[in-house]
């Protein structure tokens, strides 16, 4: 009878050697694998971006209706039915020129009544006339008799009234003519407002009136047309809000499309901010006035224009996108990136001081006395830091002292700002002056505007990550529009910070 044969572990000694050399590399293999994937972990734990450089433009948008400089319409003085209208949409006109007739014949009927009229008046005078004659040559009868006493004195007095008459009667006749010739005068005024002139040079955009409509001016003058000085210059009204009216000035550019040509760019120019608000819904705007370049006549009154308003650009900067200020760590990463080697370091303002004087591009004098008094600046805090602190939270920021970003440190710095910046002026101002001295009118004008800007930035924290480690900064913020923050302080082109954190929630 045949055995059966079972399987079995071989025993030999090499065989367990090499089954155990087989677990540790797995075991081993296992845990790097597990720490990799930890490191990883730890990597998408964090969404980041680089701080690079590029151009900020700021930018308002608003929208408007484009038209005409100067809109002239066209009225009638007088009533009556038209007989001609010689002009139709779009026709170009003269000065002068003819556009439409009214009916003249009820004025010209005034013109004869009135001229019959003036006619029997002048009779009238004649009649007056030959009355005085007479009145004067018997006055003078009477009053030469009266003195012989050949007559009453009463006669003589009668005659002198007789020719007091006369004399009225004639001034009475001369009136006449006088209204008669003033009501004449009228007529044929109406007469010539039957035909209806363009005041100005330009083409017609609207015509309300047809041949044998009737025109009634009897309270206002009724609008026949609408004509368009020039079309070649035209202008926007845009509608800016309360919030934004403070950054509009005259001579700002604007780039702005129309429904009508989506892929074409215009350009313009702010030619005005006017004062009258109007509240729409509660919302106050103002309207501000864009000239525009219309040469080729492509741009027709009354389209929509959609416009942005450049109201400043800069070129070149250190840029952050704004996702980057407006993240927050968890508690617990809060703790540890206040322990992080480095954290709450800050650009002090003589980091911008150097960009600034570049600007202003200085000979060498003047970049002699600018270098002296950065190092002296410079001198005086590095003697600040080795001093023992006096109280807590005293240091400026811009001065690279500490500003507290944690607790009740950031709000009690908000509330000094105010006095802080304008003892940081003074120093600057004193610290500076030797060095403003050299500067021309130009440059002086423009590195007031460049310190009272530095002054007045607005901070906020940045947090970094370095090593996989954040790292909290406070910088200095710019301009922004929209998307990127222009920022200045303890960061470089290239650092890596914070957007958002990668961890799921649980």
């Amino acid at each position: 009878m045949a055995q059966s044969k079972s399987s079995r572990i071989p025993s030999s000694p090499w065989f367990r050697r090499g089954l155990v050399l087989v677990l540790g590399l797995a075991i081993a293999g296992a845990a790097i694998l597990a720490w990799k994937g930890r490191g990883a972990e730890d990597v998408s734990a964090w969404r980041t971006a680089k701080v690079d450089k590029g151009d900020i433009r700021v930018a308002i948008s608003a929208t408007g209706t484009l038209g005409a400089i100067s809109t002239v319409d066209v009225g009638s003085q007088i009533s009556g039915q038209v007989t001609d209208v010689l002009v139709d949409y779009n026709d170009r006109v003269t000065e002068g020129q003819v556009i439409a007739r009214i009916d003249p014949s009820t004025y010209e009927a005034q013109i004869a009544q009135g001229d019959a009229a003036a006619n029997s008046a002048r009779a009238g005078l004649a009649t007056a006339q030959a009355a005085l004659r007479n009145a004067e040559l018997d006055y003078q009868r009477k009053a030469s008799l009266g003195q012989q006493q050949l007559v009453s004195r009463g006669d003589v007095d009668l005659a002198r009234a007789t020719l007091d008459q006369a004399r009225a009667q004639v001034a009475q006749a001369q009136a006449q003519i006088h209204q008669q010739v003033a009501s004449t005068q009228t007529a044929r005024l109406n007469v010539q407002r039957s035909v209806i002139r363009s005041p100005v040079d330009g083409v017609v955009l609207t015509r309300s009136i047809e041949p044998g409509q009737t025109v009634a001016a009897s309270l206002q003058a009724p609008v026949l047309f609408q004509i368009a000085e020039d079309l070649s210059k035209m202008e926007i009204v845009l509608a800016i809000d309360e919030a934004d009216i403070g950054q509009v000035k005259p001579g700002l550019d604007v780039g702005f499309t129309v429904d009508a040509f989506p892929d074409r760019q215009f350009r313009g120019k702010v030619q005005q901010v006017r004062l009258s608000a109007t509240n729409t819904s509660s919302v106050i705007s103002y309207p501000v006035v864009v000239a525009v370049d219309n040469a080729d006549q492509a741009l027709l009154p009354g389209m929509t224009a959609n416009a942005e308003i450049e109201v400043s650009r800069r070129n070149d900067v250190l840029r952050v996108p704004n996702a980057a200020l407006r993240f927050k760590p968890a508690d617990e990463d809060v703790a540890a990136a206040a322990q992080a080697p480095g954290a709450g370091g800050r650009g002090g303002a003589t980091n911008d001081l150097p960009r600034v004087a570049a600007a202003l591009k200085l000979d060498a004098a003047q970049q002699q006395a600018f270098d002296e008094a950065l190092a002296q600046m410079r001198e005086r805090m590095a003697s600040r830091a080795a001093a023992p602190p006096q109280s807590s939270g005293g240091g400026s920021p811009l001065f690279g002292g500490g500003m507290r970003t944690g607790g009740g440190g950031g709000a009690a710095a908000g509330g000094n700002n105010g006095q802080m910046r304008q003892r940081m002026l003074e120093r600057f101002r004193q610290q500076f002056a030797t060095f403003r001295g050299t500067l021309t009118p130009e440059q002086q004008a423009q590195w007031d505007a460049e310190i009272n800007a530095l002054v007045s930035a607005r901070r906020a924290p940045l947090y970094r990550l370095a090593g996989g480690k954040l790292e909290p900064v406070t910088v200095r913020v710019g301009a922004s529009d929209g998307s990127f923050t222009e920022v200045s302080g303890a960061v470089a082109e290239g650092d890596t910070v914070v957007t958002g954190s990668g961890r799921s929630s649980k």
